[in-house]
């Protein structure tokens, strides 16, 4: 059982530049103590021959691979439903106010 001393706590606190006041202390030393706890209860089970897992399913890639088309769209398709073109570009209002 690990636990925490004031004096470790009050370091701690230093060490993450905050002001605590002898209460707070106190309080937080149990509290480190109790995760202490914890974590050792964890490692103690955690083995080396169970192999470390991040995910408990198995994951697979499900995306296609990315091809370059060598079809192209027709200009005239394209701008049926646009309401400006200019040059095989779309026209749009200028928003800006310079050329």
């Amino acid at each position: 059982m690990s636990k925490f001393s004031k004096d470790e706590v009050a370091r701690l606190a230093d060490l993450a530049r905050i002001s605590l006041t002898d209460a707070e202390i106190e309080q937080f030393a149990g509290e480190l103590s109790t995760v202490s706890d914890a974590m050792e209860k964890v490692s103690a089970v955690a083995s080396s021959d169970v192999p470390a897992t991040s995910h408990p399913i198995p994951l697979t890639n499900v995306w296609r691979e990315d091809v370059v088309g060598t079809e192209k769209l027709d200009l005239d398709l394209v701008f049926a439903s646009a309401p400006a073109n200019e040059d095989g570009k779309f026209a749009v209002p200028q928003i800006l106010g310079e050329e």
